[in-house]
C-alpha cells in the first residue's frame, strides 16, 4: 500500500491552499482527546503561527486521491520559543539555534484506516530527506505508541518539555542528528 502513496511537498503558500483539509484531518485524529489543548482553536492558532515560520514545509500523503496523512515543520530561528518549558536540565549549547541548525517537526498524523502500514515513516522520511539542517527535533507524549517508533527510527530523548499553552501535556523532547537514519 505504501508504495502507491503519492507524497506532495508544500511550502507555506501551498499549505494555506489546503488549510481547511489539514484542520479537518487534525480534528479527526484528535477527536477523542478530552483536553482543550487538542482543540481546534488552539490548533488553528498554532498552524497560523507555524505558517509564518522560516523554512516551513509540509508533506501530504495521498492514496487514490484521498489525503491519508501529513507531516510538517519549520526551521528553528535564533530566540525561538520552541525550547521554553524544558523541564530537564540540558547544556545551553544543545538549545542554541541559528536559523539553520534545527528543523522542528510539529505534526505527523496518519488517519486511522492507514495507520500501521508505513505511511507515517514514509511521510517522515520524505520530509526530512529534503531538509538541510544538521538535526531535527520533535515532541511526543511518552505514552504515545509513536514514541517507540521514533526510537527505532534513530530519535533520542534529550529531556522533557511542557509547551507554554494552557493545559499542555508533558512531552518527551526528541532529537535526530544528520547521521544515517535506520
Amino acid at each position: 500500500m505504501v508504495e502507491r502513496l503519492k507524497t506532495i511537498h508544500h511550502d507555506a503558500e501551498g499549505a494555506r491552499a489546503v488549510y481547511d483539509t489539514l484542520v479537518a484531518v487534525y480534528a479527526e485524529v484528535y477527536a477523542g482527546e478530552p483536553s482543550e489543548f487538542y482543540g481546534m482553536a488552539r490548533y488553528r492558532q498554532q498552524l497560523d503561527s507555524h505558517l509564518q515560520a522560516s523554512g516551513f514545509e509540509l508533506v501530504t500523503g495521498h492514496l487514490d486521491g484521498e489525503l491519508v496523512g501529513y507531516v510538517y515543520g519549520f526551521s528553528l530561528s535564533p530566540g525561538t520559543r520552541w525550547w521554553q518549558g524544558m523541564q530537564t536540565p540540558v547544556p545551553d549549547d544543545l538549545l542554541r539555534e541559528t536559523g539553520t541548525r534545527t528543523f522542528a517537526i510539529s505534526e505527523l498524523m496518519v488517519r486511522e484506516p492507514w495507520r500501521r502500514r508505513g505511511v507515517g515513516r514514509l511521510l517522515h522520511d520524505t520530509l526530512l530527506a529534503a531538509r538541510g539542517e544538521e538535526r531535527a527535533t520533535l515532541l511526543v507524549r511518552p505514552e504515545n505508541a509513536a514514541a517507540r517508533l521514533y526510537a527505532r527510527w534513530g530519535w533520542r530523548k534529550i529531556g522533557e518539555l511542557r509547551p507554554g499553552w494552557p493545559d499542555a501535556p508533558l512531552y518527551d523532547a526528541l532529537m535526530l542528528t544528520s547521521e544515517p537514519r535506520g
